[in-house]
């Protein structure tokens, strides 16, 4: 029996798919949000889904990329070190470790799902600025790109690290922070950075996937299968239109959408609750 918000759920699911095959990314952060407000699933649990949908439709989209020589191996190794071992840490011990109840402000309970969705409501923001400005940005990357004669390690590790902790915590793939990185500390050209980011998001996502096979969490597979199925449709559609529509024309658009979803959940989620 599908409710209507289960419905509109699909529907973002073949969304999201959409975008991550002409933009190349950032439909996957609208994952968690449409599982927890249309589909029903709580949070944490929206976040260990997430990470399956997400790291199985960058398998897709990287492919794509591999096969035209853009995903640089090297880089790829270096950024996945330190970026695997947090997002499997976090997810096995971490995410279990932290109780239901944290603390309470005022008539507030902070509860281990609020963190979350707090959490990644403020990523949504950071991701909706990096699409919004797009143009600007990808400006200032190819100019750093022109004046830097390194690779360089310490930033990629870094990063990876940061990443890593962010995926496991919020289920995210965090493109919008590894495509600078890997522009910046690894020299790539940008569309060889973004099918590198694919490619990390991809591994990331299912190896922080596995942490939490490990650790027991519960997976309603028929369900989780049958969302990625309307995921997986959309992208391969949106890799078809991707020959007629320029992604980085609908990137801020995109963006302002995010951005509207963030300030969404913020004012739902500690304003609005009752």
């Amino acid at each position: 029996m599908f409710s209507t918000f289960s419905v509109f759920g699909y529907f973002a699911a073949i969304f999201i798919g959409l975008s991550l095959g002409i933009m190349g990314g950032g439909g996957s952060i609208l994952t968690v949000p449409v599982l927890v407000y249309l589909m029903g699933v709580s949070p944490v649990l929206s976040t260990a889904y997430s990470l399956f949908v997400v790291g199985s439709t960058s398998v897709v989209g990287a492919s794509g990329y591999f096969r035209k020589g853009l995903v640089s191996l090297r880089t790829a190794v270096v950024f996945l070190l330190p970026s695997l071992l947090a997002v499997f840490a976090v997810r096995k011990l971490l995410m279990p470790a932290i109780p239901h109840e944290l603390f309470t402000v005022g008539s507030l309970v902070v509860t281990k799902d609020l963190l979350v969705l707090v959490a990644f409501a403020v990523l949504m923001v950071g991701a909706a600025a990096s699409m919004i400005r797009v143009k600007q940005a990808e400006a200032v990357l190819d100019d750093e790109l022109h004046h830097s004669h390194a690779f360089n390690y310490p930033l990629i590790l870094g990063i990876g690290l940061v990443v890593g902790t962010l995926t496991g915590f919020v289920g995210a793939g965090g493109g919008f922070l590894i495509i600078p990185a890997l522009v910046l500390g690894a020299r790539l050209p940008m569309k060889l950075a973004v099918g590198t980011s694919l490619a990390i998001i991809a591994l990331n996502s299912l190896i922080g996937f596995t942490g939490d096979l490990s650790a027991g969490t519960p997976i309603a597979w028929r369900f989780l299968l049958g969302f990625l199925a309307f995921a997986l449709g959309g992208i391969v559609l949106g890799t078809y239109l991707a020959r007629f529509i320029p992604g980085a024309k609908l990137k801020p658009a995109f963006g302002w959408f995010t951005l509207a979803m963030g300030a969404f959940i913020l004012l739902r989620e500690l304003v609005f609750t009752p």
